[in-house]
């Protein structure tokens, strides 16, 4: 497979060894440096196997850039992001291409908030990268290097400390957990805070060597080794993470997929039964939420997807809680950023009297959701939407982030990826055959034909 940079509003995504390489690398974080205010830089990163040879070659280039480097060796994207908020540093760099295959890495810039940065300050880094000037200093200049080994322990203790968590209730009711830690960094800190918790933790695919065995996106069709190991262990449910964590999964006591959807809206009921405020979610999130925030009697705000527009609305309505459906929650209470280790905690509260995963799930909506992936053509994408709308009369038309079709209870949203070379089709219905249908009616829209 060969696929040009994925250059989005945050960062950039590549194959390592293609369009990612170490000239590549130091030079789009020296550019990234150049916008930054002084101070030192924090970088993180998962475990995969291009992992060291990354680091390296941004280390080199920050360092060329004359800057500080705190290295915080493998971590996860949560606590990537509070050890730049703890340390005060300029920003940080995490180092994990997510969801995406094996032979993908990439770079995830962060501001002195430990927050993915924001589209005018990822266009002058572009901007600067592209133009290859002035990004290096003088040899009595460079900056150096230092290792910082906390980061884990401050996220855990973030999460612990929250008011959402009852930790005392928690632990008087001993939960029995498989982690399917995918080989990575979630691995380490996941399996941890469930034993503060009390838990007993059976761990699958916890060694954080990235040599993966499963597709990387915690979906129900890649979690089946996930149930399997929880009918085995009697657990009362799993969790499986991405490979940076800042994403869970849960499947319940039969060892049965939730889907991921089902994250962030259990995980907000568990908030708002405790405090409540409005709530952002983005355009691709089942209606589960709608229905969750209608329950609490509460404003339910949509953005474009992507991490950075829903933190973006989070603060300027001062959200209590959000996320993406995706299965990244957001709680400003731990920080502003997806936390797989929150959405793990505020589950447990969940369960804290007694009630098992599926009965939780159950009392939400049924609804049916399909994610698809179609080619990206290299035609103009308003030529594509114009055939959408034709295709879909008398649905409200939604244009902030592709396009987002509605029409009672269904809807579909079908966007270009910022992380893949393809376009993304959503569906959600309250059937099987009509939500199939929906994709498929999008599906021919975008190949063009009738």
């Amino acid at each position: 497979m060969n696929a040009p940079l994925m250059i989005s509003v945050a960062g950039v995504r590549g194959i390592v060894g293609q369009s990612l390489t170490p000239p590549v690398l130091a030079r789009f974080v020296a550019a990234f440096a150049a916008e930054l205010p002084a101070g030192e830089i924090v970088v993180g990163r998962d475990a995969r196997r291009s992992g060291p040879m990354v680091y390296r070659a941004v280390a080199a280039g920050l360092m060329a850039a004359g800057r500080d480097v705190a290295d915080l060796g493998l971590a996860t994207t949560p606590a990537t992001q509070l050890a730049v908020e703890t340390l005060h540093a300029a920003g940080g760099i995490i180092l994990t291409a997510s969801h995406n295959p094996a032979e993908w890495n990439a770079l995830k810039f962060l501001s002195g908030r430990g927050e993915f940065i924001d589209a005018e300050l990822g266009a002058k880094v572009r901007a600067r990268f592209e133009a290859d000037r002035d990004l290096w200093t003088r040899f009595d200049r460079l900056g150096r290097e230092r290792q910082e080994s906390k980061a884990d322990d401050w996220h855990i203790q973030r999460v612990l400390g929250l008011e959402d968590i009852d930790l005392e209730a928690i632990r008087k009711r001993p939960l029995k957990v498989v982690v399917d830690g995918c080989a990575s960094v979630g691995g380490v800190t996941a399996p941890r805070l469930l034993r503060e918790l009390n838990a007993t933790v059976t761990e699958l695919d916890c060694v954080p060597n990235g040599s993966f065995t499963r597709e990387l996106e915690p979906l129900p069709e890649h979690l089946g080794a996930l149930g399997q190991a929880v009918r085995a262990a009697g657990a009362d449910f799993g969790v499986a993470l991405d490979p940076d964590a800042d994403r869970a999964a849960f499947v319940d006591g039969a060892g049965v997929p939730l889907g991921e959807e089902f994250t962030v809206a259990l995980a907000t009921a568990t908030v708002l039964a405790r405090r409540k405020g409005a709530v952002v979610t983005n355009l691709s999130t089942s209606r589960m939420m709608d229905a969750v925030c209608a329950h609490a009697g509460v404003p339910l705000h949509r953005t474009p997807v992507g991490e950075a527009h829903v933190v973006a609305a989070m603060r300027e309505l001062r959200a209590v809680v959000g996320g993406e459906g995706n299965g990244g929650v957001i709680l400003p209470a731990a920080h502003y950023g997806r936390d797989g280790l929150v959405a793990i905690a505020l589950i447990a509260q969940a369960m804290r009297n007694g009630e098992s995963l599926r009965a939780l799930a159950d009392r939400l909506p049924h609804l049916v959701m399909q994610k698809h992936k179609a080619g990206r053509s290299p035609e103009p994408w308003e030529r594509a939407a114009d055939r959408l709308r034709a295709a879909f009369p008398g649905f409200a038309v939604e244009s902030t982030d592709g396009l987002r079709l509605s029409h009672g209870e269904d809807w579909v949203h079908v966007r270009p990826s910022g992380t893949e070379p393809v376009v993304r089709v959503i569906a959600e219905s309250s059937s099987e055959g009509r939500t199939g249908e929906l994709v498929a009616i999008a599906s021919r829209a975008l190949a063009g034909a009738s």
